[in-house]
């Protein structure tokens, strides 16, 4: 355990400082609710983009550990950058009143009916309308806030994509509206639950059968993971999880993995550009995030093709890298690569010669294709 939080510690110290931007967000329950929100580091550049929201519920302590997970995470481009929004409870009292439910219907209450209200109907619409916020929704909560998230699970159409669960303490029969209320939804949902080794015993077993419902729902649309961290704390298991939940949540949108494409891509009988194509759409339909296909990856495709010998699907490689790249080498590239492999030697000439007049990207240099048609030619005279 010693040897995990150093290293999430190490990677915390070598992120970039987010900013945090203090918000007053308009509410008729509490008039101006204070937030705080971090935005990514290119935000005002690229403002063609957005980004899935991440709201934390106790905001003063989650806020930090979250957005430096993220701000390393980004930086080599393993997770998305988020909008972040941390929401703070104004200390012990505030939390009691914001999560306060009645206790024999396990139902918000007062001031927790309230603070629901404004995450669901005030929260979120503030930020949709001042941010550009992707239509996928995470929350996270620890102790008793990630036992009230699971509210926003109870609407018909849940209010997030995404809940992260740290430790929570559940209301009158959560355990089991839970898994009832998940076994209808109709679009992929993530949901990560939490405890440890270490745990308060009261706590760890209501989570106990929370999961174990959770395990025997069955619905497809639900992507759930359960962690149990072996010699953490309720208070530790939080530095854990939170770079576990986000990897959970996030896996599709990661770049291929020398594992990955050992594992799933090369041993395909065929269909390698096709599986990139589902790759991409999944980040773009189940995670809100729309990007052009990364480098390395057309590079594993490429090379699981020429593995292969499976030439035909470098045409259709380079109609996706056009799409993406439609000012760029690298689509005329794949279509003298396609005639080369299929021996159509003066095709292939003629197709790299067009690439010329494109802009090089990445190792897909004018170099490159000069000296791909210059000893293309050879072989023609």
């Amino acid at each position: 355990m010693k040897y995990k939080l150093l290293l999430f510690f190490l990677c915390m110290a070598s992120a970039v400082p987010a900013q945090v931007i203090p918000e007053d967000v308009p509410s008729r329950f509490f008039g101006n609710r204070p937030v705080n929100v971090v935005l990514p580091p290119f935000y005002d550049q690229d403002v063609k983009r957005s980004y899935p929201l991440l709201v934390l519920l106790d905001g003063e302590y989650l806020l930090d550990p979250f957005s430096g997970t993220i701000s390393y995470t980004t930086y080599w481009d393993d997770l998305p950058p988020v909008i972040i929004v941390g929401v703070n409870h104004e200390g012990a009292e505030g939390r009691k009143l914001d999560t306060d439910v009645y206790q024999t219907t396990g139902l918000p209450q007062g001031q927790g009916d309230q603070f629901y209200q404004f995450i669901a109907n005030e929260l979120i619409p503030y930020m949709e309308k001042n941010y550009r916020v992707a239509p996928f929704r995470v929350v996270a909560g620890h102790n008793v806030t990630a036992g009230f998230l699971n509210f926003f699970l109870y609407k018909e159409k849940p209010v997030f994509n995404a809940y992260i669960a740290f430790s929570p303490i559940l209301s009158t029969d959560m355990e089991t509206r839970v898994a009832e209320a998940i076994k209808t939804i109709q679009k992929p949902l993530y949901y990560y639950l939490a405890t440890a080794s270490g745990d308060v015993k009261s706590i760890k077993e209501k989570i106990g059968k929370l999961n174990e419902n959770l395990k025997a729902t069955e619905n497809e649309n639900l992507k759930y993971k359960f962690e149990e961290f072996a010699g953490a704390s309720h208070y530790s298991l939080v530095v854990m999880g939170i770079p576990d939940a986000l990897y959970f949540i996030f896996s599709a949108y990661q770049p291929i993995s020398s594992l990955e494409y050992e594992e799933k891509i090369v041993t395909l009988p065929g269909g390698y550009v096709e599986y990139l194509r589902k790759k991409y759409d999944a980040i773009k339909n189940d995670l809100g995030i729309k990007i052009p296909v990364r480098l390395n990856d057309f590079k594993a495709i490429e090379a699981a093709i020429m593995k292969n010998a499976a030439y035909d699907e470098l045409e259709e490689l380079a109609d996706m890298a056009r799409d993406d790249y439609p000012k760029m080498i690298i689509g005329e590239y794949y279509q003298g690569l396609h005639h080369e492999m299929k021996g159509e030697t003066r095709k292939a000439v003629r197709a790299y010669l067009k690439a010329y007049n494109y802009e090089p990207i990445g190792d897909y240099t004018k170099d490159v294709i000069i000296e791909k048609a210059e000893t293309l030619k050879k072989l023609t005279e």
